[in-house]
């Protein structure tokens, strides 16, 4: 890494992003070191803070839907911390003030420090209106809620009324729409999800006090989420640090150069890009994580980031047909050695894990596989290990021969 020394000050900035000389010059991979390093993913991993650690590492877990090993915000500290149990995450997530739910870089679980940086978005939703569903009698309905979860609470859609009128997914209720609604604005809180459901509450009560306010304005809100984003990812380039919360890119010019992230010149970007001066000073040293990421994982969520950093194009196809498929309806990308060196679609068939489609870089991703793998299936429960197919025959055997040779 090369230092270039420059001004420290942060008055009289011209607010357009890179005007200022980069501080540092990193090779790319110090930049990919430094952002393995940033997500909890290179070095030893701080097991004495366990999940909630690496959610107010990352700043943001995303949640979604699928579930084939597990669900993705269940794989995001396993693939930090190794086999913790999935209860243990559950817990550590949703018992106590901890955490909460809300649109982040989508729906995402963030630590709950962080409800006051939300508060442009609350106002910025309120002052739209209405989200995509309108209420025939909006302040009836939002009345009504409120009232439940002050006599009742927490409680699910299906608890205070019913989320759908009987019909497809999207056609919901008069009782869904006004507590999402609420929650959207702040009014409500998504304390912790139960079978999958939202279990709702009022944000006066759910919110610790200290917390409880939304007294910063927007630009100050946005300046601690991108100094957050910066933080979580290391080294970011001005769409990556957008990217991170889904900010605007003139919301991070506004107010880049006063996050304490210092501009530096990256090798192969090709753009203006900022980084943490702690990662700067400390260095991305340690011993790097063999693990399968969720596609959802922050450190890869962002698809040309992903290419930027490590030339690995990746995409989850599981919305793509599957005719059209290229590597499986989950693919989980295997990061060893702090490279992406292949994936795998996997399935569980009682207790064995199928390894439905193997892709691999080369030769040398044979035997980390084989370790992700069986580590993976000793997470959910599995005793035995399958592959259906592989994409090179030859590296078909080897993986079966690395896989016979582990436990």
């Amino acid at each position: 890494m090369t230092t270039t020394a420059t001004a420290k000050g942060r008055s009289g900035s011209s607010r357009t992003a890179g005007a200022r000389r980069p501080e540092a010059r990193l090779s790319a991979d110090e930049a990919r070191r430094l952002a393995l390093r940033a997500q909890g993913l290179l070095g030893a991993p701080d097991r004495r803070a366990g999940t909630r650690g690496v959610l107010r590492r990352l700043g943001a877990v995303q949640l979604d839907t699928i579930s084939v090993l597990a669900r993705s915000h269940e794989l995001v500290p396993y693939a930090r911390l190794g086999a913790v149990g999935r209860d243990a995450v559950e817990s550590a997530y949703w018992s106590g003030e901890h955490a909460f739910e809300y649109w982040s870089h989508a729906a995402c679980i963030l630590p709950i420090e962080e409800w006051p940086l939300f508060a442009f978005r609350r106002r910025a939703m309120k002052a739209r209106g209405h989200r995509w569903h309108v209420m025939k009698d909006s302040e009836r309905s939002c009345a009504a809620v409120r009232a439940r979860l002050e006599a009742d609470g927490p409680l699910t859609a299906g608890a205070l009324g019913g989320a759908k009128n009987g019909g497809e997914w999207w056609d919901w209720s008069e009782t869904k729409i006004a507590v999402e609604w609420l929650l959207d604005t702040g009014e409500v809180v998504c304390t912790r999800r139960r079978g999958w459901k939202r279990v709702y509450d009022l944000a006066e009560r759910a919110v610790p006090e200290a917390l409880f306010h939304d007294g910063l304005d927007d630009a100050e809100c946005v300046r601690r989420l991108v100094a957050q984003a910066g933080t979580a990812m290391g080294v970011a380039t001005r769409a990556d640090l957008a990217d991170y919360h889904r900010l605007k890119g003139e919301q991070v010019d506004a107010v880049v150069d006063d996050t304490g992230l210092v501009p530096v010149e990256v090798e192969g970007w090709g753009k203006p890009a900022w980084a943490d001066p702690a990662a700067l000073a400390d260095g991305a040293r340690g011993r790097h994580r063999t693990t399968l990421l969720s596609p959802f994982d922050s450190l890869i969520w962002d698809r040309p980031r992903t290419e930027r950093i490590f030339g690995f194009t990746h995409r989850l196809e599981a919305y793509v047909p599957k005719p059209k498929r290229v590597h499986g309806y989950f693919a989980m990308p295997l990061l060893t050695g702090g490279r992406l060196a292949g994936r795998v679609d996997p399935a569980r068939e009682g207790r064995t894990l199928v390894a439905r489609q193997v892709s691999l870089e080369d030769a040398k991703a044979v035997e980390p596989m084989a370790r992700a793998l069986w580590e993976a299936a000793g997470w959910v429960g599995c005793d035995a290990v399958r592959v259906e197919r592989c994409d090179d025959a030859g590296l078909a055997a080897a993986l079966v021969a690395a896989l016979d040779r582990e436990p």
